[in-house]
């Protein structure tokens, strides 16, 4: 029998992502030899990744980079994704995260393609750690500031929520509090005019039907329909949200009272 600690097992697994299993056994195979099991599980890595393709890979973290460019700042932010909460909390994942981020940026990359075609190889990186790991998105904001606030769901995780919020000058008074708000309230669009008018038209006659079948006189229905339009508009759009801090003000009634202007955001959930 190889000769292995607990402690040997559980050094590995950090180092690696990989599961106790895979770990235990790379270690008989290499009669305890944790530098040889280490390679074992790389290789070992490097040949399970077809088989894990079809697994979901729905923990992860979100990293971001803020940097000057052409006189202005550029924030970029992206989700990069694995199957557990084990090896999302492992260093080595976390590293990874960090590097993808920061050749996204380097490269102005907006997507996943655009980031493996800007040489950030997600299979050299991921080989070891025996999971399907891939980045799901990028998303990018630029503006006179921007602001990022990433948020932990749990403690010993890295953090599943981000934002970044793009302003003028006088908004950044007011962007982390906005960027703390949309990390809670997870608005959808910055402004009505943002709405698509399919959506808006779908949801107006949902509206419109939906009165009707509660019986509500046809004179009001201009009325009602338009009322509840105000509410989806309340719910999804950014400026017109209750303000988290002060409910009593919208978004953009803070912002404006600030005597800024927010030109963009982008917020990720981890799996949302």
């Amino acid at each position: 029998m190889a000769n292995y600690t607990a402690a040997d097992i559980r050094d590995l697994r950090e180092k690696t992502g990989a599961g106790m299993m895979d770990v235990k056994r790379a270690l008989d195979e290499a009669e305890g030899d944790a530098e040889k099991a280490l390679e074992i599980i790389r290789v070992k890595g490097l040949k399970g990744i077809a088989k894990r393709e079809g697994r979901a890979a729905s923990e992860g973290l979100v990293a971001a980079d803020i940097r000057d460019a052409d006189g202005q700042k550029v924030g970029t932010l992206l989700e990069i994704n694995c199957e557990t909460d084990f090896v999302a909390k492992n260093q080595k994942f976390i590293d990874m995260g960090t590097q993808a981020v920061t050749v996204a940026a380097d490269a102005g990359a907006g997507s996943p393609e655009e980031l493996e075609a800007a040489g950030f190889d997600i299979t050299e990186n991921a080989a070891s750690m025996g999971e399907k790991i891939l980045v799901r998105r990028i998303g990018r904001v630029a503006g006179e500031h921007v602001e990022a606030y990433l948020h932990r769901t749990a403690k010993d995780l890295p953090p599943q929520v981000g934002v970044l919020v793009a302003t003028d000058a006088k908004g950044a008074e007011v962007a982390r509090d906005v960027a703390m708000h949309i990390a809670a309230y997870s608005p959808t669009y910055l402004t009505r005019d943002e709405v698509p008018a399919e959506k808006v038209e779908s949801e107006r006659h949902i509206a419109e039907e939906t009165a009707r079948n509660e019986g509500k006189p046809e004179a009001a229905l201009t009325k009602i329909v338009e009322g509840r339009m105000n509410g989806f508009f309340k719910e999804n759009v950014l400026l017109d949200q209750a303000f988290a801090r002060d409910p009593k003000k919208s978004v953009g009634q803070i912002v404006q009272e600030a005597g800024g202007t927010i030109t963009g955001f982008v917020r990720f959930r981890v799996g949302a």
